[in-house]
């Protein structure tokens, strides 16, 4: 029933309602007051919705309007502070290609980095470093003796320190690994008895890495720490994002953020769901106060776990060897667990408890095994369907991915690893065998899944497009070549991914995920039609606006302010440790 002139009416392109239905493309979307009120023919819309203010919106006819994209797995705080600190990604998102490029650091003598206690970046990859081996505390210590150094591994779960940073960590020779981590040891020499480790070399793994990464952000400038979250919101919305995620926040940063969207007189920008870290939650319940209704674009979704590592960094906890054990492991090395049994079934409880929505970084496949166990077990004694959400599941096996369907779980496959370690999988981390079938969407459409894929910024940057074109393609990044072809999905399926079944995920299908009467008006705009254009030329698409309940916020407005600052060290401090 019409209630009154649209806001605004968009025609022309295309439009891709990502809905069920089978009938032709719509020619019109109306907009009123935030929610789509009309789909259908063009003279239709503009008989009924058509007022004296209504602006008309006539996309090009190369374009495509699509609903807005859903981050099912992401840091946007992360994604301010990658774009805050040095840059060391390689190609195409960086230029660091070797040692030598790595120690080229700007950062130390920019504005940032003169008030920040630390120089430190983000994003090497050993994988893409012609020397093929992580940056040592010999190697950081050219770039700096004055000040403590720290160069943090694109997945965010290892990093390397320079000699200062060792000394302000206290880590020595007698410092024993901590639980779920690693210090790497330079070999002093070797005995009938087999290699002897001695002092630090540099590299940190898990929980031995967070430490470094807490006081090397916690360290940085509130001025420059108080933008992460601004910074991070427009990254998103710039790849069509109109719903993101925080995804392991500290109850600090929980509170944080929600100063930051109370103090907004409209409020944030674009929806931002919080999940907890799952052992902070379980001390003080009564703070996660989780909700499925935005206050001022805020909720907290639910609780974060972790059960392994980077499967990239060759911490991810596998049941069978990894090809090339990292240096000081034996052959028979296959990562470890983050978390014992019982810590992971206490976590998986107390969230179907408070009724959390639960989600589960498990790369490795024993990790897998192991929220499977759990979710099994507390499903028993709960019932109900949860939609626990495994998050990454790069090495799922078939089995576990009908044990996901059995047990109501959603996997939200971190795709674009087979864009950028696809070869380093085939060659070094799991062999050809394994490797063809990471990120295994396929067996999930073939069972009728509505599995979701994510970026996990900042271990990528937030790029919805190579979302779309790594399922489609899986064309891997040094070689060209297409990883596990048996594992590609249509491109409806890809879009679907990061619409209808990431609002499903998070149990918001009922207003977003699909242009359709009622709905949100999410948006985005792209350059061309994913559905339309030649597979291998989705990569080249591009964002042309972003729409977040009718309202544009990219390309930002002037006259729309950014979220408020807050100028707080623990806003950058509490980000650190949350891949």
């Amino acid at each position: 029933m019409r209630s009154g002139d649209a806001d605004i009416i968009f025609s022309g392109g295309s439009i891709v309602t990502v809905t069920d239905e089978r009938s032709a493309a719509p020619e019109a979307v109306a907009v009123k007051d935030g929610r789509v009120v009309f789909v259908g023919n063009l003279s239709q819309a503009q008989a009924e919705w058509r007022g004296p203010d209504t602006r008309l919106y006539d996309l090009l006819p190369d374009q495509a309007l699509l609903p807005g994209f859903i981050d099912a797995h992401g840091h946007v705080v992360g994604t301010g502070l990658q774009a805050t600190i040095a840059n060391l990604l390689a190609a195409p998102d960086g230029n660091v290609t070797n040692i030598a490029s790595l120690q080229l650091c700007e950062f130390a003598e920019s504005a940032v980095g003169k008030r920040s206690d630390w120089i430190v970046g983000f994003g090497y990859d050993d994988s893409m470093l012609t020397e093929g081996k992580h940056p040592t505390r010999q190697d950081l210590d050219v770039v700096s003796t004055e000040k403590p150094v720290l160069a943090i591994h694109q997945s965010f779960h290892l990093g390397a320190v320079n000699s200062l940073g060792l000394e302000r960590l206290q880590y020595t020779a007698m410092t024993p690994d901590p639980e779920g981590g690693v210090i790497r040891r330079r070999l002093e020499r070797g005995t009938e008895s087999g290699p002897v480790y001695g002092e630090p070399n540099g590299v940190l793994e898990e929980t031995a890495f967070n430490p470094a990464a807490d006081l090397a952000v916690a360290g940085m400038d509130p001025v420059d720490s108080g933008q992460f979250l601004p910074v991070g919101l427009l990254s998103a919305a710039s790849f069509g994002f109109t719903t993101v995620q925080e995804g392991a926040a500290s109850l600090e940063v929980l509170g944080l953020l929600r100063q930051v969207a109370d103090a907004h007189p409209a409020g944030l920008p674009t929806d931002v769901a919080v999940y907890v870290k799952a052992d902070q939650a379980m001390k003080s319940p009564d703070k996660v106060r989780a909700s499925r209704e935005y206050t001022k674009g805020l909720r907290a979704a639910g609780v974060k776990l972790v059960l392994d590592g980077s499967p990239q960094g060759r911490t991810a906890w596998l049941t069978e060897p990894y090809l090339t054990p990292p240096n000081g492991q034996d052959e028979d090395y296959r990562g470890y667990a983050t978390l014992p049994d019982k810590d992971v079934l206490a976590q998986v409880r107390a969230g179907f408890a408070n009724n959390w929505h639960i989600i589960a970084h498990v790369n490795g496949d024993a990790a897998i095994d192991q929220l499977l166990q759990c979710v099994r077990a507390a499903t028993k004694e709960a019932g109900q369907d949860r939609r626990t959400t495994a998050i990454h599941c790069q090495t799922a096996r078939e089995d576990q991915i009908e044990a996901f369907r059995e047990l109501g779980i959603i996997p939200s496959f971190f795709s674009m690893h087979t864009y950028y370690w696809g070869d380093w999988y085939r060659k070094t981390v799991l062999g050809p065998e394994r490797a063809v079938n990471i990120s295994p969407a396929r067996w999930a459409v073939d069972r009728g899944m509505a599995y979701t894929s994510h970026h996990d910024a900042p271990v990528a940057l937030p790029n919805s497009i190579a979302i779309l074109s790594s399922q489609v393609t899986r064309v891997t990044r040094t070689s060209g070549s297409v990883l596990g072809p048996d594992q590609c999905v249509s491109v409806l399926d890809a879009v679907k991914s990061i619409t209808i079944n990431a609002a499903r995920q998070y149990f918001e299908e009922d207003t977003k995920g699909s242009i359709e009467v009622g709905k949100l008006a999410d948006f985005v705009i792209l350059s061309h039609n994913p559905l339309t254009i030649p597979e291998r030329k989705i990569k080249d698409i591009t964002v042309v606006e972003t729409i977040k309940e009718g309202r544009t916020v990219y390309p930002p407005s002037p006259a729309r302010p950014e979220p408020a600052p807050v100028l707080h060290k623990a806003m950058s401090a509490a980000f650190a440790n949350h891949c």
